[in-house]
């Protein structure tokens, strides 16, 4: 214990490190009560492991500098932002755990505009009198789906609860058993009308379902009938499912309105943009159904929305329920929706301007061609790594049109060391070194590889912060410290399967070219995290 202290005594005075010219310069872009929490964080933190260890005060000098640097990676830790912008090269296109679809340009600019001012949202200019949030879409989507009314809410799953809970509460919902549809989440349709307070009334079989045996179901107790787009499955083979228009007329004629949930909702004809088809609200209104919810951010291609068309009489009961405040949309996704809808309204050209369309119908030739140039700047970064241009296919996501794929191109990095372990280690490394870049890059691990799914990557590259450019694709493979030396933040050569533990730390000191003691820095499972300072 006296050598623990020796050596524990031997670290520096917070003002000491907070005079470091390292630390002085972080205090122009960060605050010093922030600055000193970093310098007391580390200290604490070098005191506790130091603490834990049997050390002879002579085999673990302290440097001064190793400090500051820890400094100054916490202060970069602190100040990170949870929320961050990463390169989708999964290959699902419509990613929910990426945030499902980029907005268009119009409404990212209204967004910010909505933010930085008071806006007119639940309030007439005309009359001067309040308003309605709704008035502010509600006009554009009746036009875009042909629909009386429409009213809004923060999501899909939320617009079928509202829906289900002012049309059926306390009754039942006739639905077949084929659409009994399970989401993200485990959120599965019969707990949704359960929480909605509606009675399930599955009919017909899994695979078949016949209008008689809707018209059997149908009784005094009957609330509504109910349809759910499969959007995230298929069943295929021997099936059949009742179409809208029938099952609207029996609807009608049962005096018991008429839900559909499109589940995605597209505003625009796929097929005419070479995709495969996917039903349209104003498809659904012209069947006959009295209701119909979507998403505003799948195949929309916007904000994160439950929307819901239909009659005029059926919205505004559904605008009555008291969960509709609860689940009312904000005015930034307010702003961004309008914007969105506008695009499609007013451009001749929505699968150029709404950025989720853009990919979805990039042009395989483009696609390749992207590849083809970025192959020989990649290839050869790491020694030990093959990379390789192939064919793959995408999908669209976030549960829509499950069964089609895109054709498009992957770079595939297949790590080449000759035990099995050591390329499933050296995989894992390969794919953490990606995620852990500035801007993260992910991909996906198939077939002992890393494949990056390139139809994504688009857009003009932006100083530094494109996988695009040289320097980021340079940076984001020597991160990986894969059998290759690379220049690290202090100038030195890493070696780092030679690297030796830091006691007070998990990370390993660098071995140097120069023969030095080389420097500090994070190594997990030999891969190097130098968040892309200095020489990275």
């Amino acid at each position: 214990m006296n050598t623990t202290m020796d050596v524990r005594r031997r670290l520096p005075a917070v003002d000491a490190l907070m005079a470091d010219p390292s630390l002085q310069d972080t205090l122009k872009r960060h605050s010093r009560s922030l600055v000193r929490r970093s310098v007391r964080e580390t200290l604490d933190d070098a005191r506790r492991r130091l603490q834990n260890q049997a050390l002879d005060a002579d085999s673990l000098p302290i440097e001064f500098g190793d400090l500051v640097q820890r400094c100054v990676s916490r202060l970069d830790t602190l100040t990170q932002p949870n929320s961050r912008a990463v390169f989708n090269l999964t290959g699902t296109v419509i990613h929910t755990n990426l945030g499902r679809s980029p907005l268009p340009e119009p409404a990212i600019e209204a967004m910010a505009e909505a933010a930085r001012h008071p806006i007119a949202l639940e309030y007439d200019l005309e009359s001067g009198g309040r308003g309605d949030r709704d008035t502010l879409v509600e006009s554009l989507l009746c036009e875009l789906t042909g629909a009386e009314a429409a009213t809004v809410v923060n999501n899909n799953a939320g617009a079928v609860v509202l829906a289900l809970g002012a049309l059926g509460a306390g009754r039942e919902a006739v639905i077949s058993r084929g659409e009994l549809i399970e989401i993200g989440g485990a959120f599965r349709m019969p707990d949704i009308m359960q929480a909605a307070g509606c009675s399930l009334h599955e009919v017909g079989a899994t695979n078949r379902t016949h209008a008689r045996d809707f018209e059997g179901a149908l009784n005094d107790e009957t609330g509504l009938i109910v349809k759910a787009h499969t959007s995230n499955y298929a069943i295929t083979g021997f099936t059949k499912s009742v179409p809208e228009h029938e099952l609207a007329e029996i609807a009608h004629r049962h005096g018991v309105p008429f839900l559909v949930d499109l589940g995605s909702g597209a505003l625009t004809d796929l097929a005419a943009l070479g995709l495969p088809y996917e039903a349209l609200p104003r498809d659904t209104i012209a069947a006959g159904a009295d209701v119909v919810t979507f998403s505003g951010d799948k195949l929309l291609g916007g904000p994160q929305a439950g929307i819901i068309v239909g009659k005029r009489e059926m919205i505004e009961r559904i605008k009555r329920h008291p969960l509709k405040r609860a689940l009312r949309l904000d005015k930034l996704m307010l702003a961004a929706l309008e914007a969105t809808l506008r695009v499609y309204r007013d451009s001749d050209t929505p699968a150029r301007d709404i950025p989720a369309l853009a990919m979805l119908t990039r042009p395989e030739v483009d696609i390749a061609a992207l590849g083809e140039r970025l192959l020989p700047s990649v290839r050869t970064l790491l020694d030990d790594v093959d990379v390789t241009l192939q064919d793959c296919m995408s999908q669209l996501g976030s549960g829509s049109l499950p069964v089609d794929r895109l054709p498009s191109r992957a770079l595939v990095w297949r790590p080449q060391a000759q035990e099995r372990q050591a390329r499933e280690r050296a995989l894992r490394c390969l794919e953490m070194a990606f995620r852990c870049l500035p801007k993260p890059v992910i991909g996906r691990l198939r077939d002992g590889a890393l494949h990056l799914d390139l139809r994504c990557l688009m857009g003009k590259p932006r100083s530094g912060n494109s996988w695009t450019s040289s320097n980021y694709s340079s940076r984001t493979t020597s991160q990986a410290g894969l059998g290759r030396r690379h220049d690290c933040r202090y100038g030195r050569t890493c070696r780092p399967w030679q690297d030796r533990v830091d006691p007070l730390s998990d990370r390993r000191r660098h071995g140097s070219s120069q023969g030095g003691k080389g420097a500090w820095a994070d190594h997990r499972g030999g891969v190097c995290l130098s968040r892309g300072r200095v020489g990275h």
